[in-house]
């Protein structure tokens, strides 16, 4: 990112035709937000012209203009949150010049805020070329890594043609019916240019799935060893950023210490997971009496639903290996909550399980992933966001012991801490907003597949996966409007596409922006001269610090909510709480 690399002549010739110049903070923000402007109108073209463009055999017709927007407005911030279905709504030059275009460009958005933000810690008066950062991020890492991993998928059968449907026999013959003179219909699979689309999925923790299924379709993870390196691909560049930003400012040893709080959040929440779902489905499990209970809904007849619980025979099921519901059986159960961990940590969003169908506790797990959003996080975005507690804890820090706060050698004074706290509190402000009121209107409860608790955490699901950008989805929500002429959409379907993609707008781009300025403000500061009350910031108490200002303004921002959802399920009435 520095420019220490001697490229190819082609490169070279084609790297001093984009580079315009050295930029300051204002001129590379304004530049990062014209180009993802830029994006949106190619993004929403590509959708709308869909009918008229090549490569659709099938004749997909064009997407409702509010799931476009809202798909637009997903891909170009890398969040890939999706109110339709890949392989059911795209063709394969949408999923090609929408899909795969925006996973690439939209990833290295935040690789290249990151990079600006270091260069103006470091003092410097401009911060870069965006649209050289951005050539170096996609030519020079995402670009050789992907198609690597492609290469490994395709060897484990992943589809790569761009035919879009194939016929197959079914193995029990008439499975899918008979054709009027008797003779058995043969299944229609969709296919497509997957291992060209699933390795920048991962690596760019895009998480946009070719298929409605996600990486639990076997097209798009076809065996354990695939599941293993998608795994890995998420995780690659949101961890290795982290001590790219020690290296650029030449504090290896506080980069370490960052990313040991980061590395202590996502093993605690992937053992947490894995424990609460080992744990039996009390779904299943044998109930004596039927009960009633009665809980508020808005839609119902005087103010009340009734949930009938009948008795349940015990089942013949043995539960030994924990919660099987919605599991891929070919990873078993603890690949589930691994994956759902690890992909909310790093926000990537893909999924190889239904975490609707998670337990209650262990779906809490995602949750604080997303709530926190910098256990690593997104590419650059994560480090960013993990910035904004590090600079209240320091203020924090400051203040207890009476010493004016410092941070790489500089005072942290009113401006950069505004910055900062607006930037911290856009993130819950986004959760927390919408999400009240789509669990108060007809908005979330006719949406909502479950009653009480669960539908809660469907609707606050939405949100933190918005906000968050992380793309996951709880699912159990009526959002899909699908093709425009569709005569029997979701009901609220178009609410919930403005309500999330606005979401996801905000959430995007004003904690990009802010982090850049405060870097810019503090790096113009002079360094201040280190003293016996300087606090280091390379050691374990450092450490100590950063981790509890996570965990303790995290748990005040957000304990409350997820005792309305995920923790009332689970203490509640049968089958969890009984």
């Amino acid at each position: 990112m520095d420019g220490r690399y001697k490229p190819l002549r082609l490169f070279a010739w084609f790297e001093k035709r984009l580079n315009s110049g050295p930029q300051d903070w204002k001129q590379y923000t304004a530049a990062l937000l014209i180009f993802n402007l830029v994006l949106f109108v190619w993004g929403y073209l590509i959708l709308a012209l869909q009918p008229v463009l090549p490569w659709n055999p099938r004749g997909l017709g064009m997407l409702a203009p509010t799931t476009i927007f809202n798909s637009v407005a997903s891909f170009i911030t890398n969040t890939n949150l999706q109110h339709y279905s890949g392989d059911v709504h795209f063709s394969n030059f949408s999923q090609l010049f929408f899909t795969l275009v925006n996973q690439y460009f939209s990833a290295a958005v935040g690789f290249c805020a990151l990079a600006a933000v270091i260069r103006a810690f470091r003092g410097e008066k401009t911060v870069g070329n965006y649209f050289l950062d951005m050539w170096r991020v996609l030519i020079y890492m995402f670009v050789p890594v992907a198609f690597v991993s492609g290469l490994l998928f395709l060897q484990q059968g992943m589809p790569m043609t761009f035919a879009s449907t194939i016929e197959v026999s079914t193995l029990e013959s008439g499975a899918m019916g008979v054709d009027d003179k008797g003779v058995a219909k043969p299944q229609t699979m969709v296919v497509g240019p997957v291992a060209a689309v699933i390795p920048i999925k991962q690596i760019g923790t895009n998480g946009g799935g070719f298929y409605g299924a996600n990486s639990a379709h076997p097209f798009e993870n076809p065996s354990a060893w695939t599941n293993f390196i998608t795994c890995l691909d998420m995780m690659i560049f949101p961890f290795t950023l982290v001590l790219m930003f020690g290296r650029m400012l030449k504090r290896l040893r506080h980069s370490i210490v960052i990313y040991a709080v980061m590395l202590t959040l996502m093993a605690a929440m992937i053992v947490w997971a894995v424990y609460f779902e080992l744990k039996p489905n009390p779904g299943l499990i044998a109930r004596g009496p039927s009960l009633e209970f009665k809980i508020p809904s808005a839609t119902a007849k005087g103010g009340e639903r009734i949930i009938s619980v009948p008795s349940v025979a015990g089942l013949p099921l043995d539960q030994h290996l924990g919660n099987l519901e919605s599991k891929e059986m070919r990873f078993g159960t603890i690949a589930g909550p691994t994956f759902a961990a690890l992909t909310t940590d790093v926000t990537c969003g893909a999924v190889n399980c239904a975490h609707d169908s998670l337990n209650p506790l262990t779906g809490v797990s995602p949750m604080i992933g997303m709530w926190l959003n910098c256990i690593f996080g997104g590419k650059g975005v994560g480090m960013i966001n993990l910035l904004l507690f590090l600079i209240i804890g320091v203020f924090i820090a400051g203040q207890m012991v009476g010493r004016s706060p410092e941070y790489l050698g500089r005072k942290v004074g009113a401006r950069e801490v505004k910055l900062a706290v607006i930037a911290l509190l856009i993130h819950p402000l986004m959760i927390l907003g919408p999400t009240g009121v789509f669990a108060a209107t007809s908005w979330g409860q006719k949406a909502e597949f479950n009653p009480g608790a669960h539908g809660f955490s469907e609707v606050m699901y939405e949100f933190s996966s918005a906000s968050a950008n992380n793309g996951s989805g709880f699912e159990g929500l009526g959002d899909t409007w699908g093709f425009n002429a569709n005569q029997n959409p979701a009901p609220t379907s178009q609410a919930w596409d403005i309500g999330s993609g606005l979401v996801i707008l905000i959430s995007r781009y004003l904690p990009i922006v802010a982090p850049i300025a405060m870097a810019a403000f503090l790096g113009m500061k002079k360094e201040a001269p280190f003293g016996a009350g300087t606090m280091r910031d390379d050691t374990m108490t450092f450490y100590w610090l950063l981790l509890g200002t996570i965990v303790i303004i995290g748990a005040l921002l957000f304990l409350p909510v997820a005792a309305l959802g995920p923790l009332a399920e689970h203490l509640g009435p049968i089958p969890f709480g009984g």
